[in-house]
């Protein structure tokens, strides 16, 4: 493979791919982050081991991407091809399926959080979990519909705004903490193990999992980018360079605030947490800036992920993974009846959030939990392919071959991992939410003249996931999990 073949001398440089990488895997869980692991228990220690596993982990996984990109360019609908290609068609419509789910539940949790920040300007929000929050959510998420609808898609003039509006407050944070001199050494230490009597270590950093997770979802998309680069080596550059980058603000963040505000403090902020903290170290109007940058930049990212959810059952419909009423446009070409289902579900997504006054974290969680098997067997179908030495993979010897099995390996064990930090009662609750797409790979199959199930392993597969739901559903009912 020739890294230096140029792609299109029009393409774009190391810089400007560098720039779109991080600003479309930065999110809502920036803003977060410190709040969300001091309130799951974790403390200092727990969350460095926490980023070093994540650190690790997710490089290993988005290589595997990338050299997935590299070595299978024929396989274009991300995921869902992976999936299916290595593991076939049941396993790749749950890919699929969970990758669409996902992007729902990220939609909903976003627009969750946009209430709660413009709560703390206009106290009617609350937690952006109250009957007008979610009325006010649901008619901005259906204006977003519509504007999709009509064939408008996201200038580059908004994109720059939201980027500048998640730089800035990271930015100010750090500039603070360290000139006002706010970070005080004996506070990070304070908890540096977790309360007496607490969390054990393994369970503290099992506990920073979710939030780990959350902040590198999309982080996949950037190898994405490839195809606009103008070397095949330049995205390779800046795929690496926006990883660092992005994990480099996330410990900053974290490690910073924990030097600010003792775990306790931490865990009782309000959403969102960084607000909080700047709060802490220049007063009322530095909640005021975080609170602005996460509303302009979550309308932004509201906006993008109406489309990317949208898109995420779309593409399956077309490569005839969903049924074919997914792939129904208008006559502006817009993916249409993807658009509006989807955003039926995240309509349902937010009555629920409604009735049981959920917390936009809940529902990140959930979206984290969906996202693991698309990830776990994207990366299981590339170390199948390392060690079948397929294509031009069959050609590397010596360091090249170690490196790529090493990439392989790490993604793998960083897949397996998530599931095991998730713990069985999230399993169980996804399994709630894979269930029910069998009705549409039933409904797919039958439109291909098709009998569903007709490999063994993929019918015990489907076994298994129904003895999970009725488990899920018992536990549910008795009190045991509550997955609102």
């Amino acid at each position: 493979m020739d890294t230096n073949n140029v792609n299109s001398q029009n393409g774009l440089g190391v810089v400007r791919l560098t720039a779109f990488a991080i600003g479309s895997t930065l999110g809502s869980g920036v803003f977060s982050i410190s709040g969300d692991m001091a309130a799951n228990g974790a403390g200092t220690g727990a969350v460095l081991i926490g980023w070093l596993i994540c650190g690790i982990g997710m490089f290993a996984l988005m290589m595997c991407f990338y050299e997935l990109n590299q070595y299978r360019p024929d396989l274009k609908s991300g995921v869902y091809s992976y999936a299916r290609e290595g593991f076939g068609d049941y396993m790749g419509f749950n890919s699929a399926y969970g990758y669409w789910i996902g992007a729902m539940l990220t939609n909903v949790s976003f627009a969750t959080l946009l209430f709660a920040s413009l709560g703390y300007f206009f106290p009617v929000f609350g937690e952006g979990n109250n009957l007008i929050s979610i009325s006010c959510a649901s008619v901005f998420i259906w204006f977003t519909v519509f504007l999709v609808l009509r064939g408008v898609s996201q200038a580059a003039t908004i994109n720059l705004i939201v980027v500048i509006a998640k730089i800035l407050p990271i930015i100010v944070l750090v500039l603070s903490i360290l000139f006002v001199r706010a970070f005080k050494l004996e506070i990070f230490l304070d908890n540096f193990w977790g309360e007496p009597g607490g969390l054990s270590l393994v369970e503290q950093v099992k506990a920073t999992t979710y939030a780990t997770v959350w902040t590198f979802i999309g982080i996949e998309g950037a190898v994405v980018i490839s195809g606009r680069a103008k070397k095949s080596r330049d995205a390779g550059t800046a795929t690496i360079i926006s990883f660092f980058c992005l994990l480099l603000i996330y410990v900053m963040i974290s490690v910073l605030s924990m030097g600010v505000m003792t775990r306790a403090e931490l865990a009782a902020l309000g959403n969102p947490p960084m607000a909080g903290v700047l709060e802490h170290v220049l007063g009322s109007w530095g909640a005021i800036f975080v609170n602005i940058a996460v509303i302009v930049s979550l309308t932004g990212a509201t906006f993008t992920y109406t489309m990317l959810a949208s898109e995420a059952a779309y593409e399956p419909a077309v490569q005839r993974c969903f049924p074919k009423f997914f792939a129904g446009e208008n006559k502006r070409k817009a993916p249409a009846s993807a658009l509006i289902i989807s955003n039926i579900v995240i309509q349902v997504f937010l009555i629920i959030v409604l009735f049981n006054e959920s917390t936009y974290q809940v529902f990140y969680t959930l979206s984290a939990s969906m996202v693991m098997l698309p990830y776990l067997l994207s990366s299981m179908f590339y170390l199948k392919l390392v060690f079948r030495k397929e294509g031009e993979l069959g050609q590397l010897r010596g360091r090249q071959q170690l490196v790529q099995r090493i990439v392989a390996i790490g993604g793998t064990i960083y897949g397996a991992w998530l599931f095991y930090a998730s713990g069985i009662t999230y399993i169980l609750i996804t399994a709630i939410l894979y269930t029910p797409g069998v009705l549409l790979y039933i409904w797919s199959k039958n439109e291909a003249g098709e009998k569903p199930f007709c490999n063994k392993i993929n019918l015990i597969i489907f076994i298994v996931l129904v003895i999970m739901f009725v488990a899920s559903v018992v536990m549910i009912g008795n009190g045991t999990i509550k997955p609102f």
